[in-house]
């Protein structure tokens, strides 16, 4: 195939070019912050990771060393042990478990697009309005916010959605992630394949785990390296491709309170749950700023929750000026754009104030609550049309 194919084509797709990419191993020489490789999958330990973020110089080059395994590399890491403090996971498993509760009962709940499995779908904002101060110990996470800036830049869009399969829920079948992912066979061919390839760059897949996943409980299958196939949006719906993903498929077991990050363009696949127990885990999909989240967020009211918790604790020192940036950052919308340039104009430079910087100033010049949603509501109605 090509490097200047202009559109993929069904005739261009052959699993044996799949097979070619995917042959290479993971060398651990290749990634020095890693404390090793399971299945050609990456494995970091937390400790190492906190390590290196004490020194700016180690943390730009794990950023670094992230982006390459992601873009590069096998697509695929993991960070064991990303929650130290396990309480923070149990409190929000009880969480979601009150709000699938609540959504069953009113009728609202409804499963998700793989099967019967309990999903929360928007489970960022409805965690926000449950428990704002276990928001604020779950999102302040750094871990979660260096693999976000890693892969999309700053500004990135947090969106996440709980799922929780059952004893004896059923595998996925292989499949890429949003955007194109969700598109239809004929629809992906209309879009150009430069721009098919770039689309994997606007999204940032993860899992946070909130229990012990054996492998008999149906841990998510990887393909390591798949995502380099261009033209694997179209071929991950062919026959042959999903049985090379069956044939070769990575899966290791995951801890509760470990990450997993992986590119959109990743074949993937949660497996079957053979196990007497739940399997429940976090689903972070993060955007770029540049992109188009799947979710509608209401970011207004979640500022709302959560700005009394982040002043309380900034003025009594029980949050450091990381935790609070990363929390603001999966609350708050980061970008300028779209807006209004008549009503919202870029003064002192290109780019107009962001809710996220507006959120910032508030904290550091202590504004009330109503304060802050007062200028936040003028800053929402400048920037309608």
């Amino acid at each position: 195939m090509s490097d200047l194919t202009a559109f993929f084509t069904d005739e261009q797709i052959n699993v044996e070019d799949l097979a070619k990419i995917c042959q290479q191993s993971t060398s651990l020489e290749d990634y020095p912050f890693a404390a090793g490789t399971a299945e050609n999958i990456v494995i970091y330990r937390a400790e190492r990771v906190q390590e290196a973020l004490s020194d700016p110089q180690s943390e730009g080059a794990l950023q670094a060393e992230w982006t390459r395994c992601l873009k590069d590399g096998p697509g695929v890491f993991v960070v064991k042990g990303a929650y130290p403090d396990l309480s923070v996971i149990d409190r929000t498993t009880a969480a979601f478990k009150k709000i699938i509760a609540q959504e069953k009962a009113s009728g609202s709940g409804q499963g998700d697009h793989f099967g019967t499995n309990e999903r929360v779908w928007n489970s960022l904002q409805k965690a926000c309005l449950y428990d704002p101060e276990l928001f604020v110990d779950y999102y302040k996470n750094p871990v979660l916010a260096l693999a976000c800036r890693a892969w999309l830049g700053p500004h990135y869009q947090m969106t996440a959605q709980v799922n929780n399969v059952k004893p004896g829920g059923t595998a996925q079948t292989a499949h890429r992630d949003y955007h194109l992912g969700f598109q239809s066979e004929a629809t992906i061919q209309h879009f150009p394949a430069h721009v098919q390839h770039a689309s994997q760059y606007l999204t940032l897949q993860g899992a946070i785990a909130h229990c012990d996943m054996p492998l008999e409980s149906g841990p998510t299958l990887f393909l390591p390296y798949s995502q380099l196939y261009k033209p694997g949006y179209l071929a991950i719906r062919q026959e042959p491709f999903r049985q090379y993903f069956d044939q070769h498929r990575a899966q290791i077991p995951f801890g509760k309170g470990d990450m997993v990050f992986f590119s959109p363009a990743l074949f993937h696949g949660a497996g079957n749950n053979q196990s007497h127990q739940d399997r429940m885990a976090n689903l972070v999909q993060i955007s770029s700023a540049f992109g188009r989240p799947m979710e509608t967020i209401n970011r207004l009211k979640m500022i709302e929750a959560v700005y009394p918790v982040l002043l309380r604790r900034k003025l009594d020192g029980s949050i450091s000026n990381r935790e609070c940036g990363d929390t603001v950052t999966s609350t708050a919308d980061g970008y300028s754009f779209p807006t209004n340039l008549d009503s919202d104009p870029p003064l002192g430079g290109n780019a107009p104030e962001t809710a996220a910087q507006m959120v910032h100033r508030a904290l550091n010049e202590s504004w009330s609550l109503e304060q802050l949603m007062a200028e936040l509501k003028s800053y929402a109605k400048r920037r309608l049309a």
